[in-house]
C-alpha cells in the first residue's frame, strides 16, 4: 500500500527558513446529464461541512458529494433492505470501536477462540474476518523486496533498481528536512510562547510582537509562515510529527533493501500453494495502523447513534480481511483474501491499496475473475501518484485489464478522489485519472473517518473514495439485492453527475483539461441518482445503455 504523505508540502518549503538555525440534480427518468448550466455559489465549508462533506448535494449546498443525506431524507426513508456484507481488504480494523462494533460481520459457525475451524472453511477462529499477515506490519516496497530477494524479470529488476535509486535518497532528504524544519519551528514556537507569556496564541498574537532583536524577527517570520498551513501551530507540529513518521518508515522499512518483515508471518510469500498462515484476529496490531479502520468508517460506521460520523451505507456488516501491511501488499494475501470475502458471503469488496510493481499479478487476476463469477462487486482506488493511468509508464495494480485493450473482468469499478470545491480544483491532486482505466470520481480529500481507540480525524486519499462508493453499492445491493454485481456497476457509472468543466489535474495549473476526459464515465458519483436508476432498472421502467448480462 504505497500511500503517499498528501497532507501539507512542507518539503517544498523555501531554503530560507534553516538560515536562522539550521443541470439539476433531481433525477426522475434519467440520470442527469449536464450541470455546466446550473449557477452555483462556492462558499468556504463550516466545521461541520468539513466533517459530512461527502454526503452533501451539489446543487443545494454547492459541495461536490454524492447526495448521501437528500437520498435518506427523499429515497430511503423507512424502507427495509437486505443486508449486505462489505469485505474490507485493508489493514486491520479496530474491531471494538464505537462506531463499528454493532456493524461487524459475525461468523456464526464458528465458536471464537477454541483453535478449531468450527465451520470447515479453511480458517480457524475467523469470527469477524481474516489476518493474512499475522503479527506482521511494517513492509517493503514491493519493487525493493523484487531486489532483495531476485525475483521478476530481468527488465522488471532492472526498472526496480532504477525506482530504488531514485527514491531512497529523496526519501531520506525529506526525513531530514522534515526533522530540520519540526525543531525550527519548535524552537520559534517556545520563544514566542515565552514572549507573549502564554502556552498557545492566535495570528493576531504572533503579529502583536514589537520584535526587538533580530532573532525574535525571524522567529515571529517562521511562525507566520506557518500559520498559512494550519489554524494553529500545536496542528502543524503534529503535521510535521507525521511527516518526520512517514519518512522514517520510507527510510527504514518501506525503502530499506536489507529489511524482511514477513519474518513473522512464517510461510513462503511467493508460494501460493503454502496456505496455512495467519490468525483469525483481523484488528489492528499498533494505533497507527488506521487506514482499515477509516476506510471502515466511510462504509458504514452507525447512523445516527449521537457518535462521530455516519457511515454511507446502513444494513451493512463489515467483514476485516487484514491483508495490506506499511508498506507493499503481497499478491498471494491479496488473492487469498478476495477468495475468502467471496466464500464467506461478502457481496461488495473494497480494496483501498495499489503498487507499481506485482510479480503474481495473475493470481490476484484469477482471485478477481473468481469474484465475478460469484457475482461480487470490488471497488478499488485508483492511487495517489497524481498520474495518468492511461499511460503504459504508469502500472498500477491490480487492475482489471492486465494492460490489454479490454478488460477481462466486468465487476472491477475503479475510483479516482475529488476535493470538497467544485470548480478548477475539484480533482484532489494526488488522485490517478485516466479515460480508460478510471471509472468514476468521489470524495476522498479531508474525509473525517473512524480511527482506532474510538477517535476521528481527516484522511485523504483515493483510498477514501473507493469506501464511499462502496457505500453507494451497499445501499443499491441493500434495496435492490435482485441486481448484479455488473448492474450495479453500471448504475453507479450511469446516473452519476456530468461535468465538462475545466479540471487542475496533478495539482498542476499547466496540466489542465476538461472532467469528462479523465474517467471512462466523466461524471461523480451520486447516491441520490444511483438510487433512484436502480429502482427504475429493477421495475424494468429503464434499461442499462451498456450489456450487463
Amino acid at each position: 500500500m504505497n500511500i503517499k504523505y498528501i497532507k501539507i508540502p512542507f518539503a517544498s518549503l523555501s531554503a530560507s527558513i534553516f538560515l536562522m538555525g539550521c443541470g439539476a440534480t433531481t433525477l426522475v427518468s434519467t440520470p442527469v446529464e449536464n450541470i455546466d448550466a446550473v449557477p452555483l455559489k462556492i462558499s468556504e465549508l463550516s466545521e461541520d461541512q468539513k466533517k459530512t462533506w461527502g454526503h452533501a448535494d451539489l446543487i443545494s449546498d454547492t459541495i461536490p458529494g454524492m447526495s448521501v443525506d437528500k437520498a435518506y431524507k427523499q429515497i430511503i426513508k423507512n424502507k427495509k433492505g437486505k443486508t449486505v456484507i462489505v469485505a474490507v481488504v485493508d489493514s486491520g480494523m479496530d474491531l471494538e470501536h464505537e462506531d463499528l462494533d454493532d456493524v461487524l460481520w459475525t461468523n456464526k459457525g464458528e465458536k471464537p477462540n477454541n483453535g478449531k475451524d468450527d465451520d470447515g472453511n479453511g480458517y480457524i477462529d475467523d469470527i469477524h474476518g481474516y489476518n493474512f499477515l499475522g503479527e506482521a506490519y511494517n513492509e517493503q516496497l514491493e519493487y525493493v523486496r523484487m531486489l532483495r530477494l531476485n525475483i521478476g524479470d530481468a527488465s522488471a529488476r532492472a526498472k526496480a533498481r532504477l525506482k530504488l535509486d531514485e527514491e531512497y535518497p529523496k526519501a531520506l532528504q525529506n526525513k531530514q528536512q522534515y526533522e530540520q524544519i519540526f525543531q525550527v519551528v519548535k524552537n520559534a514556537d517556545e520563544a514566542i510562547k515565552k514572549e507573549l507569556g502564554k502556552d498557545s496564541y492566535t495570528k493576531k498574537e504572533l503579529m502583536s510582537i514589537e520584535a526587538k532583536t533580530e532573532e525574535m524577527k525571524q522567529y515571529v517570520a517562521v511562525i507566520n509562515q506557518m500559520f498559512s498551513y494550519g489554524e494553529n501551530i500545536h496542528d502543524v507540529m503534529e503535521e510535521l510529527s507525521e511527516g518526520i513518521t512517514y519518512f522514517t518508515e520510507q527510510v527504514n522499512y518501506n525503502l530499506n533493501k536489507d529489511f524482511d518483515g514477513r519474518t513473522p508471518v512464517g510461510d513462503n510469500p511467493y508460494d501460493l500453494k503454502d496456505k496455512k498462515y495467519g490468525n483469525g484476529n483481523p484488528k489492528n496490531r499498533v494505533d497507527t495502523e488506521s487506514h482499515g479502520t477509516h476506510v471502515a468508517g466511510i462504509i458504514a460506521a452507525e447512523r445516527n447513534n449521537g457518535k462521530g460520523v455516519n457511515g454511507v451505507a446502513k444494513n451493512v456488516k463489515l467483514m476485516s480481511v487484514r491483508a495490506v501491511p506499511n508498506g507493499d501488499e503481497y499478491d498471494k494475501d491479496i488473492a487469498n483474501g478476495i477468495r475468502y470475502a467471496v466464500d464467506n458471503g461478502a457481496k461488495i469488496i473494497n480494496c483501498s491499496f495499489g503498487k507499481s510493481f506485482s510479480p503474481n499479478a495473475q493470481w490476484v487476476y484469477d482471485a478477481i475473475k473468481y469474484a465475478a463469477s460469484r457475482d461480487v462487486l470490488i471497488v478499488h482506488a485508483a492511487g495517489n501518484d497524481g498520474s495518468d493511468l492511461d499511460n503504459a509508464e504508469n502500472p498500477n495494480f491490480p487492475n482489471d485489464h492486465n494492460f490489454g485493450n479490454s478488460e477481462f473482468a466486468n465487476n472491477v469499478i475503479t475510483v479516482g478522489a475529488l476535493t470538497s470545491s467544485y470548480g478548477s480544483k475539484m480533482v484532489a491532486s494526488f488522485s490517478n485519472y485516466g479515460k480508460q482505466n478510471v471509472d468514476v470520481f468521489a470524495p476522498g480529500d479531508g474525509i473525517y473517518s473512524t480511527l482506532p481507540n474510538n477517535e476521528y480525524d481527516f484522511q485523504g486519499g483515493t483510498s477514501m473514495a473507493a469506501p464511499a462508493v462502496a457505500g453507494v453499492a451497499a445501499l443499491i445491493r441493500s434495496y435492490y439485492p435482485q441486481l448484479s454485481a455488473v448492474q450495479v456497476k453500471q448504475i453507479i457509472i450511469e446516473s452519476g453527475l456530468s461535468t465538462k468543466a475545466s479540471v487542475i489535474v496533478s495539482g498542476d495549473p499547466e496540466n489542465a483539461t476538461t472532467f469528462d476526459k479523465i474517467s471512462k464515465s466523466g461524471k461523480m458519483v451520486n447516491a441520490y441518482n444511483a438510487l433512484l436508476l436502480a429502482d427504475s432498472i429493477s421495475k424494468g421502467k429503464m434499461t442499462l445503455t451498456k450489456n450487463t448480462k
